[in-house]
């Protein structure tokens, strides 16, 4: 059937992962996970996951519990770390399925001791310690507290201490370098204890950002890591979508909602089952490029709810059922992002599912 289709190429992500693995490595890292939250950065982590796997990734990174349960059932020998931790209530499913909560502050400390206590045994966590996100993490006066009482942490099997870079994809970013010394303090306080510092862009950032774990995500599914340089990473993603019509419109008439274009000259205007409703967000209006045959075609007027209008005057071999190429390798997720005033994540994680998804195959 000839409708808007969402191609994922599984062996691209792994790909991606063991490059990323060998640059982390090459810095002086350890291991390298995958971040597979928002189900895989929206592309399916039954899919996702068990390639990466497959390619020697050990360790998983989710943002919640349910997210973990969905995912043990695919990865049943893998470590799973639960970034939002263990909200009260939580402890038992996260024992009985093996998943490891991310302890982002002294009562989620409290909480997984007292498990462990009922447990009658050590069990594994990751300690998060902000050093300036001011997200989720232990604050500098929680973890001043835990150095002063480090029994707050009794019965827990540290697997990681960890924290979050707030700008490594700008190089020269300042609070690159305060993180890091933030963090060089933080390991310092916990000698002997493995650490997890770099996220996809960190991973370029060098040796000083490298550890025992580095956690990568965005990079994996094709998303730049260094957006100041050409993307290193290969392509995952392809999103076409059909011409439902072609229509000639005179010089002076409008296109869309509200009639925020108007054609110049006569004009052919083609019509595409895609909208907002699947992730093509509406800031997008009159300055999307899709592309045919690799020319640049031209999005004109709104973003519906349900489609989109094209100016192909200039593509006499475009007819009903050609397929626009919205995402691909000539104007990937980051292209799409800046055209619509986001970023290549939005859009990745936002692309709907209506679409025909399809693994491509090696």
């Amino acid at each position: 059937m000839n409708r808007p289709t969402l191609t994922i190429d599984a062996e691209a992500v792994a790909a991606n992962w063991r490059d990323l693995a060998a640059r982390h490595a090459s810095s002086g890292g350890g291991a390298t996970a995958a971040a597979v939250k928002a189900d895989a950065y929206g592309l399916g982590a039954a899919l996702i996951a068990p390639a990466l796997a497959a390619a020697g990734c050990r360790h998983f990174f989710v943002a919640c519990l349910e997210e973990a349960l969905a995912l043990r059932t695919a990865l049943p020998d893998r470590r799973i770390a639960v970034i939002n931790g263990c909200p009260s209530g939580t402890e038992r499913e996260l024992i009985a399925n093996d998943l490891r909560p991310v302890l982002n502050s002294l009562e989620d400390c409290a909480r997984w001791r007292n498990a462990a206590r009922e447990a009658g045994r050590a069990l594994p966590a990751l300690l998060h310690v902000d050093t300036g996100m001011a997200r989720l993490g232990l604050d500098a006066a929680e973890f001043a507290r835990l150095r002063e009482t480090p029994d707050l942490l009794d019965g827990i099997a540290l697997d990681y201490v960890m924290s979050h870079l707030v700008a490594s994809e700008t190089t020269d970013a300042p609070e690159n370098a305060h993180q890091a010394q933030r963090f060089a303090a933080i390991r310092a306080a916990f000698p002997g204890v493995t650490t997890s510092l770099a996220n996809s862009s960190g991973i370029f950032l060098g040796p000083d950002f490298a550890s025992d774990l580095a956690r990568p995500g965005f990079a994996l599914y094709g998303g730049n890591p260094t957006p100041e340089q050409k993307n290193p990473m290969r392509p995952v993603v392809t999103l076409a979508a059909p011409i439902l019509q072609i229509r000639a419109i005179e010089a002076g008439e409008s296109v869309g909602y509200n009639a925020i274009w108007r054609a110049e000259r006569q004009s052919l205007i083609a019509t595409i089952g895609v909208g907002y409703a699947d992730g093509m967000p509406r800031s997008l209006a009159n300055r999307m490029t899709a592309r045919f045959k690799g020319r640049d075609v031209r999005l004109v007027g709104r973003v519906s709810m349900d489609l989109m209008t094209f100016d192909v005057t200039d593509h006499p071999d475009i007819a009903p059922g050609s397929m626009l190429e919205l995402i691909g390798p000539g104007h990937d997720i980051d292209d799409v992002g800046r055209e619509a005033g986001t970023n290549g994540y939005e859009i990745l994680t936002g692309l709907g599912r209506r679409y025909r998804r399809v693994a491509k195959s090696v």
